[in-house]
């Protein structure tokens, strides 16, 4: 079995009731934070998560919004572990260079925290895995949890990738943002659940606001990732990165939203707030 939680079901648009871009996906004791959108840490705490129990950390893209708080992860991570532990980072070509922008940024801080404490030896160690074609896009093998990439298609944010996990015959694929692509298909085959971030282009071209209609041409909507989702026959259809979003109270927008992705994938579609969990089991 595989758990997915959707920790942060937000955008980059600030909203009360939705931290950003995060997803955690649990399977044979290990867990995988999926991005690292603003407010992670609360959702990680609410999903009884400690950062210090985090596997790794996979990033579909650099935009802001997907790594906002990875600064507050590698902080966290490095105080709450009582002794020397690494935190493992994967993401496309360019994450190493976040990485060591973020750590510079942190040298203050990180400079107090050591003069202060006998037991801080040294400073975060973050080991980054940037992910290419001449890999294989593999981030993990032979393992319990079985984790491969693939190129999406988000440009001109490129390069982006997408993510499966496998387990005892269960598999989830985490896409970030991303249009319809071969590559998305092709590592979405047969899966169990597909978690995809979605917008409304239906309501967002009715708004007048250029760098809003910018953002039509390199996201899907949930008719796009429905049609993904049937085209790779996956087995559930999960939504989250919803823009504009809607209250969790608003149950006939959720409805609105199953209903546009439900008229092309006849499969087990969610449409979750923050923390919502779902449980994929092996075949």
């Amino acid at each position: 079995m595989i758990t997915v939680t959707l920790l942060g079901t937000g955008s980059p648009l600030p909203d009360p009731h939705r931290a950003g871009p995060a997803t955690l996906v649990q399977a044979a004791g290990e867990h995988y934070l999926v991005d690292a959108g603003r407010g992670v840490l609360m959702r990680l705490a609410a999903a009884g998560v400690p950062v210090g129990q985090l596997t790794a950390v996979l990033l579909t893209h650099l935009h802001s919004d997907h790594l906002t708080d990875l600064n507050d992860v590698i902080t966290s991570h490095w105080i709450s572990t009582f002794e020397p532990t690494p935190l493992r980072v994967f993401g496309p070509p360019g994450t190493g260079l976040v990485v060591e922008h973020l750590l510079a940024g942190l040298e203050p801080d990180i400079g107090y925290r050591l003069a202060h404490h006998d037991d801080l030896t040294g400073p975060p160690v973050v080991e980054v895995t940037e992910l290419t074609e001449s890999d294989g896009f593999t981030v993990r093998d032979g393992a319990a949890v079985r984790i491969v990439a693939a190129p999406t298609d988000h440009r001109p944010v490129e390069p982006s990738v997408a993510f499966r996990f496998e387990h005892g015959g269960a598999s989830v694929v985490t896409a970030g943002d991303t249009v319809p692509c071969p590559t998305l298909d092709a590592l979405c085959a047969n899966a169990g659940a597909l978690v995809h971030t979605v917008i409304r282009k239906d309501v967002i071209a009715a708004i007048p606001i250029p760098r809003l209609q910018d953002t039509l041409d390199y996201h899907s909507s949930p008719e796009e990732a429905a049609t993904t989702a049937a085209r790779a026959r996956v087995g559930t259809l999960i939504l989250t990165h919803y823009v504009p979003a809607f209250p969790p109270s608003a149950t006939d927008q959720r409805d609105a939203w199953r209903a546009l992705a439900a008229a092309h994938f006849d499969g087990r579609i969610e449409v979750g707030d923050d923390l919502h969990r779902i449980e994929i089991q092996g075949a």
